[in-house]
């Protein structure tokens, strides 16, 4: 459990595309100012929620002392790349589909709001990568992320090659669709379909998970979260860079991806009491019709 701040200004996140989001956010901002909280909303939502101070979504954290967000974890994932060295707690309201990162329903959002501002609440300190898309020497970009960074083909369905190295050293030459470089939070995310083990988001690591591998033998592997990861890109195929499956840079032969532990880390408040594996459980229905004896139920 980390260090609780004092909220005095909370930012509103809202997915603009959920009706249901926006309704909600409307609600809470009209709570916060009856306990004469200041708020701030990201800009692109704020005309829609009413009498807020609208500010640009990359200020958000430097603007605020504590974060809600509505929607999805794609929401959530939204401002990842905006995180910085200051500990604001991001309180997620599920109003989307999986719900991993934001665990709290919708109908339990105002106790939710009042746990966060009375400093009912656990954080965790999530792990985060930050990777840089390098051509020709020259840094064409640099990203922030929570979940994932995935290297992969086109729709076509050809074999693309890419050079992997871990601190320099040359671990393979993997072939096949692509490889995911996710962190613990990301386990549960592409890097799961893809075959990559689940890991409990407080582990210090880092994996590599191939996607559809030519070569059988190529598995996951899980490395030590101070590993400097690089991919080189050796096919003249259709491949692009996904980061958190929101940003997209188009790769060429000869591109490196390098991919590093980010100094900063996203802080999550917990106010539900909600252990990560009842979360499991929860999302991925383990045990979902199993009877006592661990037969299946009619």
């Amino acid at each position: 459990m980390g260090r609780r701040v004092r909220i005095r200004r909370v930012g509103l996140i809202v997915n603009p595309n959920r009706p249901a989001a926006v309704t909600l956010g409307r609600r809470l901002l009209a709570v916060l100012k009856r306990r004469n909280v200041a708020v701030v909303a990201d800009e692109k939502v704020a005309p829609r929620l009413g009498a807020v101070v609208a500010v640009p979504r990359q200020e958000i954290f430097r603007r605020s002392d504590g974060l809600i967000v509505l929607g999805g974890g794609g929401t959530l994932l939204s401002i990842v790349p905006f995180a910085n060295d200051r500990p604001v707690p991001v309180l997620g309201i599920n109003v989307g589909r999986l719900g991993f990162l934001s665990d709290t329903p919708p109908e339990e959002a105002l106790k939710a709001v009042d746990a966060l501002l009375h400093g009912r609440y656990e954080t965790e300190a999530r792990l985060m990568l930050r990777a840089e898309v390098v051509r020709s020497g020259r840094r064409l970009s640099v990203h922030q992320v929570l979940n994932d960074v995935v290297i992969n083909k086109s729709v076509l369905a050809r074999i693309i090659e890419l050079e992997a190295k871990v601190d320099g050293k040359h671990l393979c030459t993997y072939k096949g669709d692509g490889l995911i470089v996710a962190t613990p939070t990301g386990s549960t995310a592409y890097s799961l379909s893809a075959g990559g083990p689940i890991v409990e988001p407080a582990v210090g690591v880092m994996l590599l998970s191939p996607i559809c591998p030519h070569t059988l033998t190529n598995r996951p592997m899980v490395l030590d979260d101070g590993a400097h990861v690089e991919v080189v890109l050796r096919s003249n195929e259709d491949v692009s860079v996904t980061l958190d499956g929101h940003e997209g840079v188009a790769l060429r032969n000869g591109d490196v991806v390098r991919v590093r532990r980010s100094a900063n880390r996203i802080v999550l408040a917990r106010v539900s009491g909600r252990m990560y594996f009842d979360v499991l459980r929860s999302k991925l229905h383990w045990g979902a019709g199993v009877g006592e004896r661990g037969g299946r139920s009619a």
